[in-house]
């Protein structure tokens, strides 16, 4: 692999297009700040960004089902990358594919830990927003978030100026919240979620995954049923996003008694939503 040194000596490494990952046990980490691209089941060839070191998690869930492993398992040894570190990668990968006339659908914020926790993330946004209309004007610049970081009105504006602000909803009941998504910030409360989820005016996508089984503890979950699926319903009403993307689990998960939600139920949910005048699409 050939390298690119700048004047301030910040190595960089020139990208072979494959999905770079490096594997914890059945879950998988991914290469920072840029991996890729991947081709999505939602969003088509997708460009990766990850504001996260790429030997660990850092992320202010905790999910049972996240394909990068628990925290625990996963303590970063290095540090996030710098802004100016994200935006040299990314403009090495993006004249590269240009070069070999591969062209990104999108370029998706996601990996190892929720991005919006980066302390530079509206200036990385901004950074991004300049490159993608320099050399690849076509693609979207797409922000995966599980939404613990939208009372903060900086991180807000800055989800505003993307074309696809693509937040988590797995459950609006806080007990389920603690089974399935784990958060280990205090604060966390899916009514006020919800409520700055609505101050978005619609700019925003919501993402709920469906799932069902037994975590590690023993609790037994899905959300798919009625008891949960009617108030994710309500609160939909509420927020009136763009759209929702509904879907279920694609890859190993770290608790291993999880199982993917049926696909008839998948398409009975997303009827529901599409009966609110709200689109909504599914991965299977």
């Amino acid at each position: 692999m050939k390298s690119w040194r700048n004047k301030n000596t910040i190595t960089l490494h020139l990208p072979t297009l494959y999905h770079k990952l490096v594997y914890h046990m059945a879950t998988q980490l991914h290469d920072s700040p840029i991996f890729g691209p991947v081709h999505s089941r939602r969003l088509g060839l997708s460009l990766g960004i990850n504001l996260m070191p790429p030997d660990g998690k850092i992320c202010t869930f905790d999910c049972i089902y996240c394909e990068c492993g628990y925290n625990s398992d996963n303590h970063p040894h290095s540090r996030r990358p710098s802004r100016e570190v994200v935006k040299q990668h990314l403009e090495r990968w993006l004249i590269d594919m240009n070069n070999r006339k591969t062209f990104p659908d999108v370029l998706t914020f996601s990996g190892n830990g929720e991005p919006t926790a980066h302390p530079d993330f509206g200036l990385i946004i901004e950074d991004t927003i300049r490159l993608r209309n320099r050399y690849v004007p076509r693609a979207k610049i797409s922000v995966l978030s599980n939404a613990t970081m939208i009372h903060r009105i900086k991180v807000r504006e800055a989800l505003m100026k993307v074309d696809m602000n693509i937040l988590k909803l797995d459950a609006v009941d806080n007990s389920l919240s603690e089974i399935l998504d784990r958060p280990n910030i205090s604060s966390y409360d899916p009514a006020e979620i919800i409520k700055y989820m609505k101050a978005f005016h619609g700019h925003l996508i919501i993402q709920t995954i469906f799932l069902k089984g037994i975590d590690d503890e023993g609790n037994e979950t899905d959300n798919t049923s009625e008891r949960y699926l009617a108030p994710w319903l309500e609160a939909l009403k509420v927020i009136r996003p763009q759209s929702v993307m509904v879907y279920t689990i694609d890859r190993e998960t770290p608790a291993k008694g999880l199982k993917k939600a049926d696909p008839s139920m998948l398409d009975a949910i997303c009827r529901r939503v599409k009966a609110l005048e709200i689109p909504c699409s599914v991965a299977y």
